[in-house]
This record gives structure tokens, sequence and C-alpha cells, in this order.
């Protein structure tokens, strides 16, 4: 066998062992696959070590890293329960608990990584709700959807937006300014959706009243809040400073490490090494392949700049995105956009992978974190409960980014 082909069957398993999560009979989940895959690369002499090395991108390593550190701290100073103890003086409706969710979900999906977030916020809901004598499956899908569409709008919103910011050179500002209106726009498409599907629940006009289980504490501003700030003024700023945002974010993780009041140990133990290793193995995986040439023979499509080109880079995220889910499907976009070298078309798939997400519970890395984590708290969001509503706020927020996209180029 040449090792063109070796290559290519080694990037077939591996990409079939992150199609189906878990294979049968095989002790193998999506991390582990990508794993096995870069080992074998380098163990069947398609690539050597130092080449390996090479292709991982460790400026999307690092800006994970340096934002898994900030989001711990954040955590472990009781932000996140203070949001929710301010969502709980606000939301005195059915309406307005479900826009303070989505904006929650959304604009806090921009700049700390949606993963993070509905990670963090799916049992603050789940607690919202129960306390209200609310059903939490509305608002919970509305989390899910608007954290995939609040991330759209910054390179800090999700790991594919991530790979994309870094490797097409659009600075923090720039992609912001560009898909700020598609995310906009689709969190309150979000909420007209979801009040539609659920016009039962919602045309229950009774003011909400909540059971007070818990007493309110009191939160001073914490040096991880200050330094947070100055991160994302630092992504704005970026340029000006001269560091790449991957630094920004280490030296914002570096700062919380020495003036946070908790132990370094407690904060890294937050990070989600399983996800950085899932990354760096996908970046060797298809980086080994690529260099056989199989990639350009198998997928050398070029993609026209214009708006059949926008439709395109949409209409294969679409499918791609719900069978690969959307961070290796954009790992394997990458060798292809940047022969394109289009800051509009790099904006496309960001936009388009995101939204994809969306489709079906199996879209996005978010969507499944908040299915696994309501099933632990009795709570159960089925295939064609979040397809009803997930689809219509995918192809209405395709249109929108479609549009804005065209027009903006």
């Amino acid at each position: 066998m040449t090792a063109e082909t070796i290559a290519l069957v080694v990037f077939v398993i591996t990409y079939i062992g992150i199609i189906f999560t878990r294979l049968p009979k095989v002790n193998i989940d999506r991390p582990s696959a990508a794993f096995i895959g870069a080992v074998a690369m380098m163990c069947l002499g398609i690539v050597d070590f130092s080449q390996a090395v090479g292709f991982i991108d460790f400026n999307t390593i690092f800006l994970l890293l340096g934002m898994m550190i900030v989001i711990s701290a954040l955590k472990a100073d009781g932000l996140f329960n203070l949001v929710a103890q301010k969502t709980l003086a606000f939301a005195a409706s059915r309406t307005k608990l479900l826009v303070s969710i989505v904006l929650i979900s959304g604009i806090g999906s921009a700049f700390l990584v949606n993963d993070a977030v509905v990670l963090i916020f799916t049992p603050v809901i789940i607690s919202i709700c129960r306390r209200a004598s609310l059903n939490p499956l509305p608002y919970l899908i509305a989390e899910i959807l608007s954290s995939n569409v609040g991330s759209v709008m910054t390179i800090t919103g999700n790991p594919q937006n991530m790979l994309i910011g870094l490797n097409s050179g659009i600075s923090y500002s720039d992609f912001m300014l560009r898909l700020l209106p598609v995310s906009l726009v689709s969190m309150a498409i979000t909420v007209v959706v979801i009040r539609l599907v659920y016009r039962k629940e919602f045309s229950d006009k009774t003011p909400l009243r909540y059971r007070d289980d818990t007493e309110p504490k009191k939160h001073g501003v914490s040096a991880s809040a200050i330094i947070f700030l100055l991160l994302v003024a630092g992504f704005f700023f970026g340029k000006m400073l001269q560091l790449p945002i991957c630094v920004i974010a280490l030296a914002a993780a570096a700062l919380i490490i020495l003036f946070s009041k908790h132990k370094p140990t407690e904060l890294l133990k937050e990070v989600d090494w399983v996800l950085l290793l899932f990354f760096a193995s996908l970046f060797i995986v298809v980086g080994a392949v690529q260099q056989t040439g199989v990639l350009d023979k198998l997928f050398s499509v070029p993609i026209d700049k214009d708006f059949s080109g926008l439709l395109s880079i949409h209409g294969i995220s679409l499918v791609m995105s719900q069978i690969l889910s959307n961070v290796p499907y954009t790992v394997l976009m990458l060798p292809i956009m940047q022969s394109a070298a289009d800051q509009t078309l790099w904006l496309a798939l960001a936009s388009a992978s995101t939204l994809a997400g969306n489709a079906t519970i199996i879209g996005a890395m978010a969507n499944i974190i908040v299915i696994e984590s309501s099933e632990r708290f009795g709570v159960k969001i089925g295939f064609w409960e979040f397809f009803k509503s997930g689809i219509v706020v995918t192809i209405l927020s395709f249109g929108v980014s479609l549009l804005c996209l065209w027009l903006l180029q």
C-alpha cells in the first residue's frame, strides 16, 4: 500500500470514530478516535514526530487554554450565580425569562466560549424553572439555540470560530462587526420561534413567583472579573498592542493565577484537557493526510467569491455539521478555505458552521452538553422535540447570514 492509501484509510477510520461517537464493541469515543488516528499516522510512517507537532495549531490550543482558565476563575468567584440572581429579579413573566435566557446565553457565549457557558448555565436554568414551577424544555432549547447563534459574533465564541479567526487573519473587531447583525437578529428569531412552538406555555400571563430556597449572597468585584474585562478590551485592541489574541488570553490566565484568591491547581483542574487533546490530534490527522495530497484530489472544489459561493458554504455546512459536528468539519475545511483567501468566505464558514449546529441535537457540542446535563437533573430533550424548533431557527438564521454577508462583502 502506498503512503497516500494508508493515510486515507487512517483518515476515514478516524472520522468514522468521530461521527459515530462510540463504535460497536470498541472502547472508543471522539477524542480517543482522533488521538489514535494521530498516533497511527506517526507509527505507520506517514509523518514523523516533528512533522506531527508542526501540524498542531498552537495558536488555537493556547487561546482555548487561556479562555478555560479565565472561565474557571469566574465560575469559582460565583459570577454565574450572581447572573442567575439578577435574572430572577428581572424575569417577572415567562416571556421576560425567555428573553433573559436568550440574551445571557447568547452574549455570554460570544465572549466566554459557548460550550463553557451552557455547561455552567444549564443547572441554573433548571433550578430557576423548578423554583417557578415551569416546564424547563422551552427554556433549555432556547439556551442551546441562543448560545450557538450568539457565539457566531466573535472569534472567542466557539472553537470553530477560533480556528477560522486565527487562520484567516481577520481582526477581532472586524470579525465581530461583520457577524454581529447575524447574531442579534438570530437571537430575536430564537425568541419568536420558541414562543410560537410553545405558544401554550407563553400564553399564560400569570406573573412568576419564585420559591426562595436559597439565601442570596453578596458579591463584590473580584480580580477575575476585572481581568476578564481587560481581556475583552485586549481582544479589540490586539493590533495596537501588537499581540495575537492567543497571547492576550494566556496573559489574562497568568494574571488570574497570580491575583485570584483561588488555588492555581483548582483553576487548572477545570481546564478541559481532553478537548485540547482532541484538537491537537485532529490537526495531526488532517495535516498528515493533506501532506500526501489526498485531500487536494478529493476536495479540490473551487469556491466562487460571489453569492453562489456563500450559498455553497452554507449548504455544505448544514449537511456536514450534522455528520461530523462543526469542529471536525471546520478543521477539514481549513486547507480548502486557505486556497480561497477571501475574508467574506471565511466569515461565511464561521457563520454557517455554527448556525448549522442548531439543526439537530448532534449538530454541535453545546447541544450535547445541555442534553447530557439536563438528563442528570431528570429532564430529557428528545430529538424531535429539539428538531421542531432547531430546524426553523437554522433556516431563518441562514437566510439572515446569507443576506448580511452578501450585503457587506
